[in-house]
């Protein structure tokens, strides 16, 4: 068998992998991602708009299409430095709280960043709750609540926890205990707000939890507990006082689980509503070409885990491929609640006449104790032959014979008879070229492998005890130098996290990592101008003095050689 050159090989798998390049470039240069931290609230209080952008050019969003309908206030920013494909790429992270001046369905409107634009969001805002939490007017306290007080086994039952702060909070701790007989896992991240109760201002961090009954009879949810501290005041300070400690507990509750009723529909699916719909559908067929057709499910009461497969009916005469499923889970109104998508290729391979029964779903409806059903309409469609013509019609002896003879006919006739079929026959053969070379390419350099283990075996001297590490990039000093000048401390904390190599977790692990006394002071000065209200020129001073000349690291110990031979040496 001829061997390939090295040098085509080479080539092929070169071009294969630029255009895996390309194709990935294409997906980083996505418009910026705007979301809120949750989607519905209660009048009087605040949501957190957050902006994330990879854009360098201009200045940060444009907020003044809020001032319609919502305070704007809290503006922060942060900025963080990554790698990707060799190159360094900025992100940038921007958050308002927003308080609505009004109820009901409000727009957040697109915004301008960068010069490209958000998409908008919805959010609905409830009417001031009438009934304000028994422990209002206190310091700290803790309120839960399960958005069922008698749920049925396996219903998904949100339950969540907010912590209300009228004195700011250094540091804590807030821990939920996991209830007996019954699945329990925290889902989605904090949310943040300020909300006004007995005449104070409270800070309220809420969190969510999904909570499934694995039996039926008494459920004990044990109470959230929260340990920590105030922060300290001027005196408090100047006597080595860290602040007032802070100990708060919500009281325990106890939820009656209905069991699984004797007429329920099979799978068992507890839920308060489920809809179902086309999102897409196509008018027509033509045979040998594939068409989409695009079903989605809402349920309100579950979770994407909790939902049955979504399957189309079979089809006389037509193939169906099914993509994968998209899922959208979020919380709503304190429970959980999920979108499924998906997308089905439907190919025929015949002409005439097709019909798909309408997909079903049967559930129970925890609100009104009833068994229920969703269900989409059933679809026809006139399969048109491969040059659009409409068939005739046959004798029904004809169509007897048509029909058997399409059942069992030959792929590559019906991808010949379709100019469309016949273009994507040719990329996919393309691709599996490209594949093949590549997989050549792969099979040349393992039976040749003395150059790879020369340069793995290439001696690298390490930063000596003390020195600057080296930078793995040029303009990263630079940057760093810029940050130190113009960024806030949050943002030289994150370039010194993408500095470090590996990337550090938090400036903590960066602390520990230097090697220089100058340094690790400098920062733990900027700690104390970020969170204890040092003095923050002067901590800036300290900082642009230390890292002049870049961060000095401690020297990564390597492991000393193993006397004993290796178990399978190379030849």
């Amino acid at each position: 068998m001829p061997r390939m050159p090295s040098f085509h090989v080479r080539t092929v798998g070169q071009f294969a992998l630029w255009l895996l390049l390309c194709l990935a470039s294409a997906g980083a240069l996505a418009q910026p991602r705007a979301w809120l931290d949750r989607d519905s609230m209660n009048a009087g209080e605040t949501v957190t708009l957050n902006i994330e952008t990879t854009s360098v050019a201009g200045a940060g969003p444009d907020y003044s299409p809020l001032n319609k309908d919502f305070e704007v206030s809290n503006n922060t920013s942060r900025r963080s430095f990554e790698r990707s494909n060799g190159q360094f790429v900025t992100r940038s992270l921007y958050g308002v709280a927003l308080r609505p001046r009004r109820d009901g369905r409000l727009t957040v409107p697109s915004l301008s960043v960068g010069g490209e634009r958000t998409a908008p969001l919805t959010l609905v805002v409830a009417p001031v709750a009438a009934r304000a939490p028994a422990r209002a007017g206190d310091d700290v306290f803790i309120e839960s609540e399960a958005d069922a007080a008698d749920p049925y086994v396996q219903q998904a039952v949100g339950w969540v926890v907010r912590l209300y702060s009228a004195v700011p909070i250094v540091t804590g701790q807030l821990d939920q205990p996991a209830p007996q007989g019954a699945s329990f896992q925290r889902v989605g991240d904090d949310a943040q707000y300020s909300r006004e109760l007995a005449g104070r201002r409270y800070n309220v961090v809420e969190r969510r939890y999904l909570l499934v009954p694995e039996r039926s009879g008494a459920v004990d949810v044990p109470g959230a507990r929260f340990e920590g501290r105030t922060a300290p005041s001027f005196f408090d300070g100047m006597f080595g006082n860290n602040g007032d400690s802070l100990r708060t507990a919500a009281a325990a509750k106890r939820l009656q689980v209905r069991a699984m009723p004797a007429d329920a529909p099979q799978p068992w699916l507890p839920l308060r509503d489920l809809q179902l719909r086309y999102q897409s559908a196509p008018q027509d067929l033509r045979a040998g070409s594939a068409a989409t057709l695009t079903v989605e499910v809402s349920a309100d009461g579950a979770t994407a885990a909790q939902l049955p497969e979504l399957q189309l009916p079979p089809i006389d005469g037509v193939q169906v491929f099914a993509e994968p499923v998209q899922s959208q889970e979020n919380f709503v109104n304190g429970r959980p609640r999920v979108k499924l998508t998906r997308k089905f290729s439907l190919v025929p391979s015949r002409t005439g006449e097709a019909r798909m029964d309408g997909l079903r779903l049967g559930w129970w409806d925890v609100a009104g104790g009833s068994a229920r059903s969703a269900q989409l309409p059933p679809l026809s469609w006139k399969i048109l032959a491969a040059d659009g013509s409409t068939p005739a019609p046959l004798p029904a002896s004809a169509a007897a014979t048509d029909a058997k003879a399409a059942s069992t006919a030959s792929p590559i006739a019906a991808i010949a008879q379709d100019p469309a079929a016949r273009w994507w026959a040719l990329a996919a053969l393309v691709f599996a070229a490209l594949w093949l070379a590549t997989l050549v390419w792969a099979l040349h350099l393992r039976a040749h492998p003395s150059a790879a283990r020369a340069d793995a075996a290439a001696p690298r001297t390490p930063a000596g005890e003390g020195a600057p590490a080296p930078l793995p990039a040029p303009g990263r000093r630079g940057s760093l130098k810029q940050v130190l000048d113009s960024g806030d401390f949050g943002e030289v904390a994150a370039a010194l996290c993408a500095l470090a190599q590996p990337p550090a977790a938090d400036i903590d692990e960066v602390i520990a990592r230097l090697d220089d006394p100058a340094q690790r002071a400098a920062l733990q000065a900027m700690q104390r101008a970020r969170w204890a209200g040092g003095d923050g020129p002067a901590a800036r001073a300290q900082l642009r003095a230390a890292f002049a000349q870049g961060p000095r690291w401690r020297a990564v110990r390597t492991a000393p050689a193993s006397p004993l031979p290796p178990l399978y040496p190379q030849r």
